[in-house]
């Protein structure tokens, strides 16, 4: 069996850059709904602090995967301006690609792998990376949204950890992975202060290898808290 964890981070688009059609149907429900000036513009804001949580108003900066048998991790990353670029740090190689390329080369990987590994990749990576592939009219190679019920998977097991530490949504909220890190005594990726909220501005702010190192930290948060499933409560 070969085990491949995965974890993307995403940009939405500047939304001033927008056409005007596009802006109004993001932004109608608040003209509709907003009492004054202040809560319009606090409400506007969070539509454009959200647009990278959409595949159809953000694109992916930086894709990481773990091979767990091989120990090995690996991140693309999105660094405009600079058309090439590859370093390999504590057994994890960097490298700098298009989005296209990234997806690319993720489908082109994952091939290799029967069980896949994420926190939340069915409600937000494995949807992202499809809608972005298409964008690029690229064709996955593998099914990653087969049935959540790991007991009716098949040939290609994808195992989503916000699912299983949160049973299927028996629980009345499911946990983040820095809650799930917190409680396991496992390091949380927020560990260095960058967070998944940060990940825009720093895209904006050119500081593109930061956001690269933040999505190692939770691929192998991912894989830690993976490890300790398997173990206990499998």
């Amino acid at each position: 069996m070969s085990t491949l964890i995965f974890d993307i981070e995403t940009v939405g688009e500047d939304f001033d850059s927008m056409d005007e059609t596009t802006q109004h149907v993001l932004t109608k429900w608040i003209k509709e709904t907003s009492q004054n000036d202040a809560e319009y513009t606090h409400d506007l804001n969070v539509i454009k602090s959200r647009l990278g949580f959409s595949p159809f108003t953000g694109s992916i900066v930086s894709i990481g995967m773990y091979d767990l048998e091989k120990q090995k991790g690996a991140v693309y990353y999105q660094h405009p301006g600079r058309e090439s670029a590859e370093a390999v740090i504590d057994d994890v190689k960097y490298k700098v690609l298009s989005e296209k390329e990234m997806v690319q080369l993720f489908w082109q990987k994952v091939k290799n792998y029967d069980t896949f590994v994420t926190f939340s990749g069915y409600q937000f990576d494995v949807p992202f990376l499809l809608i972005r592939s298409a964008v690029h009219r690229i064709r996955p190679t593998r099914n990653l949204m087969t049935n959540r019920y790991l007991s009716s998977q098949k040939q290609v097991k994808h195992i989503d950890l916000a699912d299983q530490l949160s049973y299927y949504g028996a629980m009345r909220k499911k946990p983040s992975l820095h809650l799930v890190c917190r409680a396991f005594g496992i390091e949380s990726p927020k560990a260095e202060g960058v967070s998944g909220d940060d990940v825009g501005r720093l895209f904006v702010n050119q500081d593109y290898t930061t956001i690269a190192s933040y999505n190692m930290r939770d691929v192998i948060a991912t894989k830690d808290v993976y490890l300790r499933w398997q173990e206990y409560l499998k």
